[in-house]
C-alpha cells in the first residue's frame, strides 16, 4: 500500500469563529494508495497547516508504505523539529497521522475502533460545552446531564478583575441553582485566570461539586499549575493547547494535571493519543480528548477509554458527513470502515 498522494485542503465552514479557529483552522487531510484506498485526516493551522502537508510532509511520505504508521510520524517529527516541536507543524502532522489511520482501518474494512481494540463501547456519554449561562437558564438541560460553562474572561481579554470573578462565581451558582443537584457542571476558563483568581473560585464554589477547571493558566505556567496542584481543592483539567506524548507525560508525571485533555486533531494524531492513554494509565490520570464527539477522537474513547466521555464537537465543522450526533446526553459510533464519515467533492476541492 504505497502513498500516491498527498494534499490537503481548508474547506469553508459557514458559522465558524472569526478568529484563529477560522484563520488557522481545520485542515482535511486526503492520502491516495496504490491499491485504490483514499484516507481522510483533519488536522489544523489553517493555510500554514496546508503548506507543511504540501511541502516538507507530502516529500516524506510519497513512495512509502501507509502501513507503517509509527515509522512514519517519526520522520515527520524528526524532519520538522527545528520549526516545529510545537502548533502548526504538530497539527499538520496530526492531519497526515489521522489519514493514515483512516486508511490502516479501511485496508482491513472494519470501523478504526475495531482496529484500536477487540472489545469496544459503542454508546458513550457526553457532555455540552460552549453554551452561555443564559441558555442554561432559559432552556434547561435539553436532555444533557453534563455541562461545562466559561468560567473565565472573553477571547482576546487579558485582565482579570474582581467584577470578572464575581460574575463568573454567580453565573454557576444561577446554573446549579437552575438545573438541580443531579447535572454535573465543570468548568473551563481558556487560559484566562491567574493563580489566585482560580483559587477564589474554586474557594467561592466549594458546594457547587464543580467536577474540574479547565485550563485556568496559559499552558506554559507550570509554577503556577504546581501551586493549584497543592492548593486548590477542585480538580485541574488541559492539555486541549499541549502537543506530542512526550509534554503530556510531564504533566501527568509532576500531578499538574488531574485530568488531561488532548486534541487528536493538534496534539499529533492517533498515534500521540494511544500514547497518552498509555500513560493515563501508567501515571493514573484521566484522559478526556478535547471536543471528544468528534469522530477523530470518538474511536478511541469507545475502544479505550475507562471512563468515556465525550465532548460536544465543533458545530460548524458540517463539512464532515455521516458524522454522529449526540442523543440525550449520549453519543453511538456508527458502523463504517474507517473513520465512518465523507466528504462532498465540493469540500475535498476547496481552494
Amino acid at each position: 500500500m504505497k502513498i500516491t498522494s498527498v494534499r490537503a485542503v481548508q474547506p469553508s465552514a459557514e458559522g465558524s469563529p472569526q478568529d484563529w479557529r477560522t484563520w488557522l483552522g481545520q485542515i482535511l487531510v486526503i492520502i491516495e494508495t496504490d491499491d485504490g484506498l483514499t484516507g481522510y485526516g483533519v488536522g489544523g493551522g489553517g493555510p500554514a497547516g496546508i503548506q507543511v502537508v504540501e511541502t516538507a510532509l507530502r516529500h516524506i511520505l510519497l513512495g512509502q508504505s501507509a502501513e507503517d504508521i509509527d515509522s512514519l510520524w517519526d520522520e515527520m517529527y524528526w524532519r520538522t523539529l527545528p520549526y516545529g516541536q510545537k502548533g502548526i507543524a504538530i497539527m499538520a502532522i496530526s492531519g497526515v497521522d489521522l489519514a493514515l489511520w483512516d486508511l490502516r482501518a479501511k485496508r482491513a474494512e472494519k470501523p478504526l475502533a475495531n482496529i484500536l481494540s477487540d472489545e469496544i463501547q459503542p454508546t458513550v456519554p457526553a457532555y455540552c460545552t460552549g453554551r452561555p449561562v443564559e441558555e442554561w437558564l432559559n432552556n434547561g438541560t435539553e436532555g444533557y446531564t453534563m455541562l461545562k460553562l466559561h468560567l473565565g474572561a472573553e477571547p482576546g481579554e487579558r485582565d482579570v478583575t474582581k467584577e470578572l470573578v464575581d460574575s463568573v462565581i454567580d453565573g454557576v451558582r444561577k446554573v446549579r441553582d437552575t438545573l438541580g443537584p443531579d447535572v454535573t457542571i465543570m468548568g473551563d476558563a481558556f487560559m484566562s485566570l491567574d493563580v489566585d483568581s482560580t483559587l477564589r473560585i474554586a474557594d467561592e464554589l466549594s458546594d457547587v461539586n464543580l467536577g474540574w477547571i479547565e485550563e485556568p493558566l496559559l499552558p506554559d505556567d507550570l509554577e503556577g499549575y504546581a501551586r493549584l496542584r497543592d492548593e486548590c481543592p477542585i480538580p485541574i483539567a488541559g492539555g486541549e493547547h499541549e502537543y506530542t506524548a512526550a509534554s503530556f507525560e510531564h504533566l501527568m508525571k509532576e500531578r499538574l494535571h488531574a485530568i488531561v485533555q488532548p486534541d487528536v486533531c493538534w496534539c499529533g494524531g492517533m498515534t500521540e493519543l494511544l500514547k497518552v492513554y498509555k500513560l493515563g494509565e501508567q501515571y493514573g490520570v484521566d484522559v478526556c480528548p478535547h471536543r471528544g464527539s468528534e469522530i477523530w477522537s470518538l474511536h478511541a474513547i469507545c475502544a479505550l477509554d475507562p471512563k468515556p466521555l465525550a465532548e460536544s464537537g465543533r458545530p460548524w465543522m458540517t463539512w464532515v458527513k455521516d458524522r454522529p450526533e449526540i442523543v440525550n446526553g449520549e453519543i453511538t459510533l456508527g458502523d463504517g470502515v474507517g473513520f465512518g464519515v465523507r466528504f462532498e467533492e465540493s469540500d475535498i476541492n476547496a481552494k
